[in-house]
C-alpha cells in the first residue's frame, strides 16, 4: 500500500483560502473621472456580489473609456483580473496583470493573485516565482511561506519544505502545519519525526482529521496495525462516512487477519469511490469465497 497523496493536496486548499482575504482588498486607486468613478462604484458592488460577468463588463468600460492613460484606471484592470480569476478564465486573468505589475509591481495582492492562478494552472514553477515576488515584498509572511512549502512538497523537495514550515511552527503553529512537517518527514524516511508532528497537529485541533489519516496510513507502511487502527478509530467517529477512512481501516483489519470486518470496511470504501480498494476486495474477500 502506498500513502495516499491526494491527501495532502486536499490540506493544500486551506492554505490558499487563508490568504486569499489579501485578494479582495481593493485596490485603492479611485477612477478621477465622475462617470468612471460611478461605474467602479456599481463594479464593485456586483465583485462583492460575486456578479463576476457584470463586474467584468463594467470595469472594461473603464479601461476603454480611459485606455489605461489614467493611472488610477488601473484598479480597474487589476479587479477585472479578480474577476476573470473568479470565473476561471485564467489567461485573460493573466494578461491584466501583465500590465498591472508593470505599473505596480509593489502590490503584494498582484503577485498572490499570480500564485493562485498558477496553482490552478499546475505550474509550479511560475507558482514558486510568484510567491517568491511576494516574499521579497513580505519576507515574513507565514501564510505565503506555507504556500511555498506546499508546493516543494508537491515537488518532492521536502527539505526545503521542511525549512520553511519550521519557520512558520516558530510565527504561526497550526494543525495544518504539523501535518505538512509530518509529510514531508515521512517522505525522507524520518518516521519518527513524522509521528512527532502528527500528534503535535491532534494536540493542537483534536478534530483535524487529516492527522490521524496520515498517522494511520504511515502506522499501516510500517507495519503497526494495532497504532493505526487507533488513530483510524478516532478518525472514523469524527467522520463516519468518510471513505478513506474505511479504506485504511479496512487494509489494517485485514493485515490482523479479521477478514469479515475488513472486508466490510473496504466494500465501504469501494462503492464510496475508493477505487483502489478494488484490488484489496479482489485478493482477500472474494477471491476468498
Amino acid at each position: 500500500m502506498s500513502v495516499n497523496v491526494s491527501l495532502i493536496n486536499s490540506t493544500r486548499l486551506t492554505a490558499f483560502i487563508a490568504v486569499f482575504f489579501l485578494l479582495t482588498a481593493v485596490i485603492s486607486l479611485p477612477a478621477q473621472n465622475a462617470k468612471w468613478a460611478q461605474w467602479e462604484s456599481e463594479a464593485d458592488t456586483l465583485l462583492s456580489r460575486e456578479n463576476f460577468s457584470g463586474a467584468i463588463k463594467l470595469y472594461t468600460k473603464i479601461i476603454k473609456a480611459s485606455k489605461l492613460k489614467d493611472k488610477n484606471s488601473m484598479g480597474a484592470l487589476y479587479k477585472r483580473a479578480v474577476c476573470y480569476y473568479s470565473t476561471g478564465d485564467h489567461q485573460r486573468a493573466l494578461k491584466d496583470l501583465d500590465v498591472f505589475v508593470s505599473m505596480y509591481p509593489q502590490v503584494v495582492q498582484a503577485h498572490i493573485l499570480r500564485a493562485f492562478i498558477y496553482k490552478d494552472l499546475h505550474d509550479n514553477e511560475h507558482q514558486l516565482e510568484a510567491l517568491e515576488r511576494v516574499l521579497a515584498l513580505q519576507p515574513s509572511n507565514p501564510e505565503v511561506i506555507k504556500l511555498r512549502a506546499s508546493v516543494y512538497m508537491e515537488e518532492e523537495k521536502y527539505r526545503e519544505a521542511i525549512t520553511d514550515l519550521l519557520f512558520v511552527r516558530t510565527v504561526k503553529d497550526d494543525a495544518e502545519t504539523e501535518v505538512y512537517l509530518g509529510y514531508s518527514y515521512y517522505s525522507l524516511q524520518q518516521i519518527d519525526s513524522a509521528l512527532i508532528a502528527l500528534n503535535r497537529s491532534i494536540e493542537l485541533n483534536p478534530s483535524y482529521l487529516p492527522a490521524y489519516l496520515y498517522a494511520g496510513s504511515f502506522c499501516i507502511e510500517e507495519g503497526n496495525y494495532d497504532l493505526a487502527l487507533k488513530y483510524l478509530a478516532i478518525a472514523s467517529r469524527l467522520d463516519p462516512a468518510n471513505t478513506t477512512v474505511q479504506f485504511y481501516k479496512g487494509i489494517a483489519l485485514i493485515e490482523k487477519e479479521n477478514l469479515d470486518e475488513g472486508c466490510s470496511c473496504l466494500n465501504k470504501a469501494f462503492y464510496g469511490g475508493e477505487d483502489d480498494a478494488a484490488d484489496y476486495l479482489k485478493e482477500y474477500c472474494y477471491g476468498s469465497k
